[in-house]
């Protein structure tokens, strides 16, 4: 698996600035993983309603990453 670039985040999440572009990648997660945690951060509801747990590990490490421009979830720990 190819590791993150600007063009793979940003086929994912759309422009991104060189601060979160480090932290992104930084997590050394695989472009399949932005896009989960991306679609926690946009349609939270919908992975709840779907009974899946909040994400762990790289995918967790991503949804607290994207939050800080999407705005924070709210979940039952």
């Amino acid at each position: 698996m190819a590791s993150l670039n600007r063009e793979r985040v940003e086929q994912v999440i759309g422009p991104v600035d060189e601060d979160l572009l480090a932290e992104i990648v930084k997590i050394e997660a695989e472009q399949e993983e932005l896009a989960e945690a991306h679609a926690w951060v946009t349609n939270d509801e919908a992975m709840l309603n779907n009974a899946r747990r909040f994400p762990s590990g790289r995918v967790g490490q991503l949804v607290r990453i994207l939050e800080t421009i999407e705005g924070p979830l709210v979940r039952d720990e």
